[in-house]
């Protein structure tokens, strides 16, 4: 006797409606989607995800056409989070039909939902919740009038910066006072999907060796820098071939920069005092035999570090992990300096909304001045553990000056003996020949500390 064919479990688009709205209002009520997303159905979580983070790169619009549509707010917290889904996946649905208009934005692996599925299975949705069952009619109507005159509506919304842009209007301040002829550019890429980028691990395989097993794949690929390979599509990394053997991590090209910035040799003490994921720990023990130390303040988080290391196996003897506060070296230090420190700081992440489109819908303008003494607490601490003679790399995934080119100049003055060495300084999103190289915004500054005594 044959047993049935398990078949893939395929929710309904209403599933993914409600789900979505979900995760929508756990940012509005100041949770990450990485936090909520984890809490969502596993059958569910990859479709949601990729709803909820368009949504968050139309949040903007969609609230704006919500409060002209709809001016006065629905009580019922969970059906309001649901309207912003439905706009945004209604206008969607709308711009795929009109492929190629101006403004149009349609994410290049978007199903296509035809204009009334949306409306019929928001409503779906609405229907077979019991708190929402008495706003059914308000979304279908509201739908259906932005349907109707879709243009009109569009083009009043449009008119607010935050429905345009699609971020704050702190937001949209900070970056046309620091950017003011790249202000533009910087908001219209935050808002598409960012490539999806692997650094190699050299000491388990080749560049040419992980090109070659992601074309076995169907996978289409190109190298990206020393050790980097960029996908033509995003994939979920446990479909690519050598994830479970080590082969690569996912990393940006942008955080892949720090390891030959710093350039860690054979022998050396390193201190990398922010260490989670592990990233950028991972690169510099495949890039050198070096005794590494990795703080970080958060158990769990530096638990994460010690796993990728096991995957990357490039645990063992040299690699010591400590929960601690980088910014009191008086709890952990044991007094032998070090040759090289990196001081990949906590930050806004105000460059890395490509990929946590979330980020710019959680912070607030304050959060700069907060974290910006946070920064200067650390690395100010960190200096008294180099070295004469080491360096030390100041990194933030931030494209807020006051996080980045500030904090160098203010180093510079508060330690005589530091001297700037080379360094990319601000990195921005950027295209080349049609492909982007940098998909996060980040700031690297390197200090070399002087031998007592010296004037070089």
């Amino acid at each position: 006797m044959s047993l049935p064919s398990s078949k893939p479990f395929r929710p309904s688009l209403s599933d993914i409606m409600l789900a979505s709205a979900r995760n929508v209002l756990a940012v509005k009520e100041g949770h990450s989607l990485s936090e909520s997303l984890a809490a969502t159905p596993t059958g569910l979580r990859p479709a949601t995800q990729a709803v909820v983070f368009h949504v968050m790169r139309r949040a903007g619009l969609a609230h704006e056409i919500k409060q002209n549509l709809v001016p006065r707010t629905p009580p019922d917290p969970l059906f309001d989070a649901l309207l912003l889904v439905c706009l945004v996946l209604l206008e969607t649905a709308m711009s795929a039909q009109r492929e190629g208009e101006a403004g149009a934005v349609v994410p290049a692996d978007w199903p296509v939902y035809a204009v009334h599925t949306v409306v019929d299975q928001a409503v779906v949705t609405a229907a077979g919740q019991r708190g929402m069952r008495t706003y059914k009619g308000l979304l279908n109507g509201t739908l259906r009038h932005f349907a109707r005159e879709r243009d009109s509506v569009l083009a009043q919304a449009r008119q607010n910066p935050e429905a345009l842009w699609n971020h704050p209007d702190w937001w949209i301040r900070q970056l046309r006072r620091a950017y003011p002829n790249e202000w533009q550019a910087l908001l219209d890429v935050a808002n598409r999907p960012g490539p999806m980028t692997l650094r190699v691990n050299v000491r388990r395989a080749s560049v040419e060796q992980v090109l070659g097993a992601l074309a076995q794949a169907g996978a289409e690929a190109w190298p990206a820098g020393a050790t980097g390979v960029t996908l033509a599509v995003p994939r979920r990394v446990t479909d690519l071939p050598g994830f479970e053997e080590g082969w690569w991590s996912v990393q940006d090209a942008s955080a892949q920069q720090a390891v030959g910035l710093l350039n860690p040799t054979d022998g050396m003490r390193v201190l990398d005092a922010c260490a989670a994921p592990g990233g950028k720990a991972a690169h510099m023990l495949e890039y050198a035999d070096i005794a590494l130390t990795a703080l970080d303040s958060d158990a769990t988080r530096l638990q994460r570090v010690g796993q990728n290391l096991e995957r990357l196996g490039l645990a063992g003897a040299g690699v010591t992990l400590k929960v601690a506060d980088a910014s009191d070296p008086q709890a952990w230090w044991d007094g032998r300096p070090f040759d090289a420190v990196l001081a990949d700081v906590p930050c806004t992440a105000s460059g890395i909304v490509r990929r946590h489109p979330d980020i710019r819908w959680l912070r607030r303008e304050a959060d700069i001045a907060k974290t910006a003494v946070l920064q200067r607490k650390i690395v100010d601490a960190l200096w008294t553990v180099v070295k004469p003679g080491g360096r030390l790399l100041y990194a933030t995934c931030s494209i807020f000056p006051q996080e980045g080119e500030q904090q160098a100049l203010r180093f510079l003055k508060a330690h005589p003996d530091a001297v700037r060495l080379p360094a990319p300084g601000q990195l921005l999103p950027v295209s080349r020949n049609g492909q982007d190289i940098f998909s996060d915004g980040f700031f690297y500054a390197l200090f070399l500390r002087q031998n007592q005594g010296s004037s070089e």
